[in-house]
């Protein structure tokens, strides 16, 4: 038997972008109804299924809901972190997001959470333990799951496994009873570089790590991510480099070259050029430790493990040494498809703000509160495509740079922007005092390189 309801918002999906735009929209539109769906048991999407190991690899400051602190601005007193903002765990997210839902959003009495439920499509869920579907007649759909976020523990891999290999994804690394020859890490972004560190971590000689990655990563150091008052110079600092590298570039070539060489970004081998950017955020601790790890092999995509040999695309091999194989190479966000954020009665939320889907999401809620007109709400939501490739990177920072000087136009969406935590660094820009001639000499830096930086972003386009 079907049951019927009805509300203003249908939110398809709980994790950090449902979570962040509701809570936008709870205080934009104060007598709006919403009901969330999920098909996990609690609120945080695929947080339910990270490794017992994940952090995040950007500060707790701007990640979460803008109504509630996830970190209170602590900074890391320990470890590979310290000094810089503390970068919360995958349980302590957890436990945020379902604070935020018991003890904001349902208190509102304007808000139904479904969760155990599957979305059927048309407006309909079924809930997994009872079978009941259920038919949402809404004003708005808001489909949270247009990016499809994926974790090692629900990925299955595109290469073929033998039965007789010890092979897990790393959410098994802290269940092992037994120590193995070693471990063969598959997979160059940022969860082979987590299972690493946290093997190394754990005692793990680093000669007994082997690290087998398809391409190198562009990898950006974070102490230049941190949106406190202290590391002004490093931040904005850095994005006045950053500005100023980009004009300055005579090809696409040279301008990772002074990409690197002003400090932006971070290479694990400086003998290798990289040809992968994911947006992976890492301190120079980390990257010292990694590049104790020597035994690392470049011979492209894996095609199948069997318990002697590592096959790749190529053709070319590799013994399995009988090492436990961990595979790091589920892709985080697997739908890089770029839709219009508004259409008709559907909103999808999407990166506005390179780094930042949780700052997007909500920015996206603000929009749809305070913005008349679908054509003026997508101008305002222009989609900045994910990194992957570095092509991908100069569209990426093209849109970034596009979205940020059509935002500084519109003075309502500004004066949000500064008093938002997700944000990040509107409110650390507009405290600075005038009388403050090093950090005003930066702002002008970043003003004076911004449009010669878009129209060479512009010509490597063209």
């Amino acid at each position: 038997m079907k049951s019927h309801i009805q509300t203003d918002y249908f939110v398809i999906g709980s994790g950090a972008v449902g979570m962040a735009f509701v809570d936008t929209l709870l205080d934009e539109l104060p007598n709006a109804d919403i009901v969330i769906i999920d098909r996990f048991a609690k609120a945080g999407g695929h947080w339910n299924s990270a490794y017992p190991f994940v952090t995040l690899h950007q500060p707790s400051a701007f990640y979460g809901v803008n109504s509630k602190e996830l970190s209170q601005g602590r900074r890391d007193e320990i470890g590979l972190n310290k000094g810089l903002g503390d970068l919360a765990t995958g349980p302590e997210i957890l436990a945020y997001f379902d604070t935020v839902m018991r003890q904001r959003f349902l208190p509102s009495g304007r808000v139904r959470f479904f969760p155990l439920s599957d979305y059927k499509g048309e407006g309909v869920f079924e809930h997994r333990l009872t079978g009941q579907t259920t038919q949402v007649k809404a004003k708005k759909t808001v489909d949270c799951t247009h990016l499809n976020t994926t974790v090692p523990s629900t990925h299955t891999p595109n290469f073929d496994v033998a039965a007789d290999v010890t092979f897990m994804p790393l959410n098994g690394l802290p269940h092992l009873s037994e120590a193995p020859k070693g471990f063969t890490i598959i997979g160059g972004g940022k969860t082979g570089i987590d299972a690493i560190l946290w093997l190394l971590e754990n005692h793990v000689p680093p000669q007994s790590i082997r690290w087998v990655k398809s391409r190198d990563a562009w990898l950006i150091n974070r102490k230049h991510t941190q949106p406190f008052p202290e590391f002004f110079e490093t931040t904005i600092g850095n994005q006045a480099n950053m500005f100023e590298a980009i004009a300055g570039a005579t090809s696409k070539s040279d301008m990772f070259d002074r990409l690197e060489a002003c400090g932006y970004f971070l290479r694990l081998d400086t003998t290798v050029r990289p040809t992968m950017f994911h947006g992976a955020t890492i301190s120079e601790a980390e990257l010292a430790e990694l590049r104790r790890v020597k035994d690392v092999v470049r011979k492209g995509r894996v095609a199948k493990i069997d318990a002697e040999t590592i096959t790749f695309l190529n053709g070319r091999t590799e013994p399995s040494l009988g090492h436990v194989m961990v595979d790091c190479s589920a892709t985080a966000i697997t739908n890089d498809t770029i839709k219009p954020v508004f259409k008709d009665d559907v909103i999808t939320p999407q990166t506005t703000r390179a780094y930042q889907p949780v700052f997007s999401a909500a920015m996206i809620a603000w929009v749809e509160a305070n913005i008349e007109g679908e054509a003026n709400k997508n101008s305002l939501t222009g989609v900045v495509p994910l990194p992957d490739d570095l092509d991908r990177f100069v569209r990426m920072t093209a849109a970034n740079f596009m979205n940020q000087a059509l935002w500084g136009q519109n003075k309502a969406l500004r004066l949000w922007m500064r008093e938002q935590r997700l944000d990040g660094f509107s409110k650390l820009v507009s405290q600075v005092d005038p009388d403050d001639t090093a950090k005003i000499d930066i702002l002008n830096r970043m003003r004076a390189a911004a449009m010669p930086a878009m129209g060479k972003l512009q010509s490597f386009l063209s």
